[in-house]
């Protein structure tokens, strides 16, 4: 599983740690997050994310 950067602010989505504060938890790949998540450190969308 990739992990992805927020074009925005630099937050790096790291599936093996997930995102548990936000609803996210470990093991879920970027791809099946829900597409109202957002970046947890600016709010930006899942569309300001880059594979890394």
């Amino acid at each position: 599983m990739d992990k992805y950067q927020c074009t925005i602010c630099g937050y790096v989505y790291d599936p093996v740690k997930g995102d548990p504060d936000h609803g996210a938890a470990a093991g879920i790949s970027f791809e099946a997050l829900p597409d109202e998540w957002v970046c947890p450190v600016c709010g930006a969308p899942k569309s300001e994310f880059e594979s890394l």
